[in-house]
């Protein structure tokens, strides 16, 4: 159970503090806002890769966690659990804000942090966005965290700086989620363009997470 509980805390954290970077800061309207937001996601990765890293292995993305499974890291029934906890725990993040923007008194880009295509991007190019850059992330993450080549203690930190670079490219295309769980409690709160399109936001970081596991089991075969 600490695991579970290991994984709510470390994405409610992912959440409050990626997302509230956003919020806080008048959203991602110039290359300054965006790499303070990018940078915001990935020091969260990084204090929670440092923090709960050796109970749960700090996933804190489903994306992740089907990274993990789909390569033989984990049992499908603990990965399942994985996920539901991390859904919880970005509820939780989301929740925070939520009583947040609504007690202070201050003009907001966003008041959820949620994502959405930006305009002029068609939903294919946003699944696409998506697919690929989680694509990416995840591969660094299974690369970085394994158990013969990874990076071992730093692992974590070249994950939230991985985090940091996607977050950098994508944010102009779709706010940048490669997280289901992380778009998924924004969009709850947020309504309209990000609940209907939050489809994109699941599926294809999951898509993205799978092709990443096939690609990293050819290249560990290759390895060895």
């Amino acid at each position: 159970m600490k695991k579970y509980l290991a994984e709510m805390v470390g994405t409610m954290v992912l959440v409050l503090m990626g997302c509230g970077s956003a919020i806080f800061n008048g959203g991602c309207g110039t290359p300054a806002q965006v790499l303070m937001v990018a940078v915001a996601f990935g020091l969260s990765v990084v204090a929670m890769a440092y923090t709960i890293g050796g109970i749960s292995g700090c996933h804190i993305n489903p994306a992740i966690t089907l990274g993990c499974m789909l390569s033989g890291r984990m049992k499908t029934s603990e990965g399942l659990m994985y996920m539901v906890f991390q859904v919880v725990g970005a509820l939780i993040g989301s929740t925070i804000l939520w009583l947040l923007t609504s007690n202070i008194d201050m003009a907001y880009a966003t008041t959820t942090g949620a994502n959405a295509c930006a305009a002029g991007v068609s939903l294919t190019g946003g699944f696409l966005a998506e697919l690929v850059f989680t694509f990416v992330f995840v591969l660094v993450v299974l690369g970085a965290t394994d158990s013969k080549v990874g990076a071992g203690n730093f692992a974590g930190l070249a994950i939230g700086l991985s985090l940091v670079l996607v977050h950098i490219v994508c944010i102009p295309i779709t706010g940048t989620s490669v997280n289901p769980a992380r778009s998924i409690a924004p969009a709850l709160f947020e309504g309209g363009a990000a609940l209907s399109q939050l489809w994109i936001f699941i599926v294809a970081p999951l898509v993205g997470a799978a092709l990443s596991a096939v690609v990293w089991k050819l290249l560990e075969n290759r390895g060895k």
